[in-house]
């Protein structure tokens, strides 16, 4: 993948298209852009499953105002998403927003978990941290060290029929134990406007 000037991207032609066609990513100044060169770099087969998948989609649908599941799956992965290898425990509790198991009973597991931050509207976010900051996390195979095998483990498991499933947990990334100070103690959980309770357990609007 090659980086040109957003000026580059001739008009009416669509961003993905272009992408997809020329192996060259339209770049504006600015973090946003910066933070999605990285992920090329580093997450290369990812990235360019991800634009192949929005190509499959709109070769399907054409550029319509509504995406549909796929795509507007395809565009939270791309600019939201965090990658977690952890306990089957540890991952149900998340999966079900028991946040008492997820950093209280189960926090222990959280050293046989990694996690991995992808998103570059994520990362962009989080260079002015705050609590409210939320991942959606996408869970991966066993932990390892090599952000190239992650890449293709990611890359190899993307499909766009799991992604319509909408197969993400919700993380507040600052709760993770040791990503900041203040998170050791309980009352830093106890805020039901960011760990907020599963759909299910939420009291029904009058």
């Amino acid at each position: 993948m090659h980086f040109v000037p957003q000026a580059d991207l001739p008009a009416g032609v669509a961003y993905e298209k272009y992408i997809f066609e020329s192996k060259k990513c339209p770049t504006r100044e600015g973090l946003h852009d910066f933070f999605n060169g990285l992920a090329w770099l580093h997450f290369p087969r990812t990235k360019a499953r991800l634009n192949q998948l929005h190509m499959a989609q709109i070769a399907r649908t054409g550029i319509a105002p509504v995406r549909g599941p796929a795509r507007d799956a395809l565009t939270v992965f791309d600019e939201n998403v965090a990658f977690l290898f952890a306990p089957d425990a540890l991952w149900d509790a998340l999966a079900a927003k028991n946040w008492q198991q997820v950093f209280g009973d189960l926090r222990g597991q959280w050293q046989e978990a990694q996690l991995v931050l992808f998103g570059h509207a994520l990362l962009e976010k989080l260079v002015c941290p705050r609590k409210s900051i939320t991942a959606h996390v996408y869970r991966a195979q066993e932990a390892t060290n090599s952000i190239a095998d992650i890449d293709a483990w990611v890359a190899a498991d993307l499909s766009a029929d799991k992604l319509a499933g909408k197969p993400f947990a919700h993380l507040p990334v600052l709760g993770v134990p040791g990503w900041w100070l203040g998170n050791d103690v309980p009352d830093y959980y106890a805020d039901p406007t960011v760990f907020r309770a599963a759909r299910d357990m939420q009291s029904p609007r009058p």
